[in-house]
């Protein structure tokens, strides 16, 4: 624990004394002004439209929809079955006999090979905590809030059609994940779509494109865990805490980006081990309690939330926000934002399932279809009828000024903050329990999120420690960036690296499903086994 913290001083020591030196000059505001150049571009690059709509939206919906029809609605129909691997329900099917060797992919059958259900390192609950953690963080809070900010009620709609197709996808990306995972000398598990992109592309021969799509993917996804999974998260985290706070000095996102970099460089030493202990316990916690003042609010005012659904469904087809380009502008808003929040399709996820304890890749498939389901369908939905319900006597005016900023008397808030003023309306000093919830979700999403990235530059570059550090610094670094920029670049950035992840992603996952359709079959073979 010393040497950990020894090293965090030292990688942190460039920040105080640039903090000393350009404190009162305005730093956050040139932090901002040095990072918009780099958000925009990446921002105009990744999204770029094919008739008006951008084609990253396009690929990852009607890829959902394909996905959700080949498997048969596997959001639906393996709902329970999903709810019961993780209560551990099937775990003694681990040491049970195949039926069908026709249903395993490369030989991989009971009594031919290892005992696989000995390898990974963590449970079925704690893969699927640690990549909740990664996905419900302040997109849930600050991405709903400016979802509704631009695209009125209608876009909650949207919102729900993504996540509810996105279950699908998940199931196989993370099925994947472990089907072609790497596994160390000393049981340490390397996973994700570099490796089913390198190894899953090469088995069908394509060797040179899986690499190269394998190194895209990272390049990406390293970008993402600076982005979406880090920089947005410290963003917002800071907004809340400087309202709660009431600090306007100029270098305060800065010093605040600082702390945040600190908390999170102690526990991301630790490794997925220390990640998934930490995560098992605050990610179940802080998404009961935020749940729990969720329903609060909406069964204080029940009368309210037919209202609030009648709007959901009315502008989803339509909108009445100004600005927003009618029903495919509000239609977009909502599915940006739930793939955001979610990421299926984006593969991140995928990482920390094939670090689970199982020798049937299809099982922890069925786990992380509920990701999406918790993440859109529930917490964002409830989320959405708290500032719809707060909003239902005109407190602002949806759209606003097109930046997501809206006015509530007077008052420009935005992101988190909007829900935070929701809360208030409600709840006496939600503003302190708000402020709790966007910090832990934050760094939760962080403290995962350093995982995905980390796992991205081994590949890259190693699995020595130095790579490592040379990682984690640039990690840190970029806790301070989003502590220090505003929103819209933000954002926009991070926007941009996760969708990024799709492209790539989505090549992995079209060549490699009739893998996944014959590693479920050996699941259930082997479950019906079990139960004779």
């Amino acid at each position: 624990m010393k040497r950990s913290l020894l090293s965090l001083l030292v990688i942190l020591t460039p920040f105080f004394t640039f903090a000393q030196e350009t404190a009162e000059k305005g730093l956050d505001q040139k932090i901002d002004e040095g990072f918009k150049p780099i958000s925009d571009f990446f921002s105009n690059v990744i999204f770029f439209q094919i008739f008006g709509t951008p084609f990253v939206l396009i690929l990852l919906v009607l890829s959902a929809l394909f996905f959700t029809i080949y498997f048969g609605f596997p959001n639906i129909r393996y709902f329970g079955k999903a709810i019961n691997v993780v209560r551990g329900k099937y775990d003694d099917v681990e040491g049970h006999s195949l039926g069908d060797p026709d249903a395993a992919v490369d030989g991989d059958i009971r009594d031919t090979i290892r005992d696989e259900s000995k390898e990974g390192e963590v449970s079925h609950f704690q893969a699927l905590a640690t990549a909740v953690s990664g996905t419900v963080g302040n997109g849930n809070i600050a991405g709903v809030a400016l979802a509704i900010a631009l695209g009125g009620p209608g876009a909650t709609f949207w919102m729900i059609i993504c996540g509810f197709l996105g279950m699908s996808t998940k199931f196989v990306e993370c099925t994947l994940g472990v089907q072609y995972r790497d596994v160390g000398e000393d049981g340490t598990v390397y996973g994700g779509p570099m490796y089913y992109l390198s190894k899953g592309l090469k088995d069908k021969g394509f060797k040179v494109f899986g690499k190269v799509a394998a190194v895209l993917f990272a390049i990406f996804c390293i970008g993402g865990s600076f982005g979406g999974g880090n920089a947005a998260q410290s963003n917002q985290a800071t907004v809340v805490l400087k309202e709660l706070l009431d600090l306007q000095s100029t270098g305060a996102g800065f010093w605040i980006g600082i702390i945040l970099a600190i908390l999170v460089g102690i526990i991301i030493i630790g490794g997925i081990k220390r990640i998934a202990s930490v995560t098992e316990k605050v990610v179940p916690f802080m998404a009961v309690m935020y749940i729990i003042a969720c329903l609060y609010i909406i069964f204080s005012n029940f009368s309210f939330v037919d209202d609030a659904i009648g709007l959901i469904i009315s502008e989803a087809f339509n909108p009445k926000a100004v600005g927003v380009g009618g029903v495919i502008g509000v239609l977009l808003v909502g599915f940006k934002r739930a793939a955001f929040s979610n990421e299926a399709g984006a593969g991140s996820a995928s990482i920390a399932h094939s670090a689970v304890k199982t020798k049937y890749s299809a099982s922890e498939g069925l786990v992380a279809l509920l990701e999406p389901f918790i993440d859109t369908v529930v917490i964002c939905t409830m989320t959405a009828l708290v500032i719809i319900i707060f909003n239902s006597g005109g407190a602002f005016q949806y759209g606003g000024d097109g930046s997501g900023a809206v006015l509530i008397d007077g008052v420009s808030y935005e992101g988190a903050g909007i829900t935070s003023m929701a809360f208030a309306q409600y709840i006496p000093y939600s503003n302190i329990f708000l402020t709790i919830a966007v910090v832990l979700f934050a760094v939760s999403t962080m403290i995962s999120w350093s995982y995905y990235g980390l796992q991205s530059w081994k590949f890259l570059f190693g699995r020595g420690k130095g790579a490592d550090l040379v990682y984690k610094l640039l990690f840190l670094t970029f806790i301070v960036i989003g502590a220090a920029a505003s929103m819209n670049s933000i954002w926009a950035f991070s926007d941009a690296m996760i969708f990024a992840m799709v492209f790539p992603n989505m090549i992995g996952l079209f060549f490699l499903f009739p893998v996944v359709k014959k590693q479920l079959a050996r699941y259930f073979d082997a479950i019906k086994a079990s139960q004779k």
